[in-house]
């Protein structure tokens, strides 16, 4: 593993100049942060050396190399998914190349349902906690040390620092957002309604098929974390239709405008 992070990264250095610190995932439908992106270079997922392939329709498979407001950043547009047939070290390769990279700070976005009755399609949601109902957990197996401990503590995985920050940038952009706790699961199947009401009891906001494993990995390999998941329709039992991956792109779209100059803004103060 340790080497196969190492010839990526090379790789990666190789084709490009820039070295930043900051690095974004961009989930389903928020793909257009990446017009804010000045200087670009773009590299497909499938030139890179051991990198996985997205297959999801919203997510594009690029790594996008460039600057947002004067600052270097590196974004992945489109990520990977357990329910894509990836085992976990796969969902979660990225995170161990951006560290060897020198990624300091990790922005992860989502695309997420609404388990808060106090919620909307197009809530912006600051992540400040997680629960993993994946079943499983990416740092199973072996432990490297040269990427992390054993056992990392997951006390603080959402920054309290960059939740601070994110927020003054959100009231003086004048932008609404909400606060709470993501919930991950496997997918591919939406929740059932009975699903949704155990994961409202045990205290979840919003509820997906990303974020956390990666949220897991930044964590143990000591990277910082923001987490904002765009709310782009209410969880079975508190929705008024049946769920399609169409809509939650759509609404996503539609709420990229404030997500992105709330990222945009958010990553100068950083």
């Amino acid at each position: 593993m340790f080497e196969r992070v190492v010839e990526t990264t090379e790789y990666l250095r190789n084709k490009v100049g820039n070295r930043p610190k900051i690095a974004i995932i961009l989930g389903s439908g928020l793909g257009g942060m990446v017009d804010y992106v000045e200087n670009k270079i773009v590299i497909p997922y499938h030139e890179i050396p051991n990198f996985p392939i997205s297959t999801v329709s919203g997510h594009a498979g690029e790594l996008v190399f460039g600057t947002v407001n004067g600052v270097e950043v590196l974004v992945m547009k489109g990520r990977f998914h357990y329910y894509e047939g990836y085992d976990m070290k796969k969902v979660t390769y990225p995170q161990y190349v951006f560290k060897e990279f020198g990624i300091e700070t990790m922005i992860v976005s989502n695309a997420a349902g609404g388990a808060n009755k106090n919620y909307v399609p197009g809530t912006l949601m600051i992540i400040n906690d997680h629960i993993n109902l994946f079943g499983t957990n990416p740092l199973i197996g072996p432990n490297d040390e040269r990427f992390g401990p054993r056992f990392p503590d997951m006390s603080n995985t959402y920054s309290k620092d960059l939740i601070n920050k994110a927020k003054i940038v959100a009231e003086k952009l004048n932008i609404k957002y909400e606060e709470g706790v993501y919930l991950g699961s496997s997918g591919p199947t939406y929740e059932t309604g009975a699903e949704v009401k155990m994961m409202m009891a045990m205290g979840a906001d919003a509820v997906g098929m990303s974020t956390v494993p990666e949220s897991i990995v930044a964590n143990y390999l000591g990277i910082k974390i923001l987490g904002i998941s765009c709310i782009t329709n209410m969880a079975t039992g508190l929705a008024t239709k049946p769920h399609a991956h169409e809509d939650v792109v759509d609404i996503a779209n539609q709420t990229g405008e404030r997500f992105c100059k709330w990222i945009a803004e958010t990553i100068k103060e950083l």
